[in-house]
């Protein structure tokens, strides 16, 4: 025989049961009794003083900070800052490497003295007016120019290093580059990797300083015309003209005369189907068309001591320099 309660027990035990199942769930959470927000504020009494208080803005927002009080000697404080200096100096990493990659220049300022180097690559063909294949690797003057004209206003830049492997290029871009690296009030080096031919010359000796590596070489030659010449006396003097100003600029940015660079330019005795002459390395110095033999490592001392004040004076009587 079993026993049945009436129904109005049943549902006070049931209401009481519940009664004590939410109190439970109070007691889960003594500080707040909440716990949904896990982004709150933690204080340090939940994990006893050892590591202080948390803001808990670190959770809803990740540039957030902790307090002074996490080490218990103010040594602990972080800035979300921190990350937006990270962030930044990526941005700025990134800009250098695509600046370096479509212009071939960059910054060159880890160096102990804290100086801040321009770095200008002149590579491939000097290309003019009409763009090359996209096979072809080229130095464009119409970047060249107004990046120049702006180190020429920026008082932060100290220097200038071009690097040269070149084999020359439109005659006119190629000596506009040149007369600017060469009008430039800041000290400048060139470097020669590889060769600086035809219109590379008068780049190369553009700078305060040049320097060539042991198997650099320099390629002198006349002036060629690409498309149609007109066969008469004008077109002669035309290209005397020409080559009349790249000697001229020869002769004032180097220790060679300009009937020395005349003749090196018509010589017939070493090309078999050209004229001119190519001087290796140590050979360029002694006809005096680079200053010395050298690498990296000496062009940038040379860079230095010149942005010291502890160089020679400049070779260039043609500019005044301030």
């Amino acid at each position: 025989m079993r026993l049945r309660l009436p129904v109005k027990v049943i549902v006070m035990r049931q209401e009481a049961w519940k009664d004590t199942e939410k109190a439970e769930m109070g007691n889960r959470n003594p500080d707040t009794g909440n716990s949904k927000d896990r982004n709150g504020e933690r204080h340090g009494s939940r994990n006893g003083d050892r590591n202080g208080e948390r803001d808990g803005n670190r959770n809803g927002d990740r540039n957030g900070e902790w307090n002074e009080s996490r080490n218990g000697d103010g040594s602990g404080e972080w800035n979300g800052s921190g990350n937006k200096d990270r962030k930044r100096e990526k941005e700025l990493e990134e800009k250098e490497d695509e600046k370096l990659q479509e212009y071939g220049q960059m910054t060159l300022e880890g160096n102990e003295r804290q100086r801040k180097i321009h770095l200008l690559s002149i590579i491939g063909e000097v290309e003019g007016h009409e763009n090359l294949s996209g096979n072809s690797k080229t130095t464009k003057y119409d970047h060249v120019l107004p990046k120049l004209a702006s180190l020429e206003d920026d008082d932060s830049v100290d220097g200038l290093l071009v690097l040269l492997n070149t084999s020359g290029g439109d005659v006119d871009a190629g000596l506009a580059i040149a007369e600017m690296i060469a009008s430039l009030t800041m000290p400048t080096v060139s470097l020669v990797l590889g060769g600086s031919h035809s219109i590379g010359v008068p780049l190369a000796v553009s700078a305060d300083y040049s320097f060539i590596v042991p198997t650099g070489t320099m390629m002198i030659h006349p002036v060629r015309m690409t498309g149609m010449v007109i066969g008469a006396s004008q077109t002669y003097e035309y290209f005397n003209m020409i080559q009349d100003r790249i000697l001229s600029f020869i002769s004032m940015h180097s220790r060679m005369e300009y009937g020395q660079v005349k003749c090196l330019m018509h010589n017939t005795k070493m090309l078999t189907r050209d004229l001119g002459t190519v001087l290796v390395g140590e050979q360029a110095v002694k006809e005096g068309l680079i200053d010395e033999v050298g690498g990296i490592r000496e062009a940038l001392q040379k860079l230095y001591e010149r942005i010291d004040g502890s160089g020679s004076p400049s070779k260039i009587p043609a500019y005044s320099r301030k």
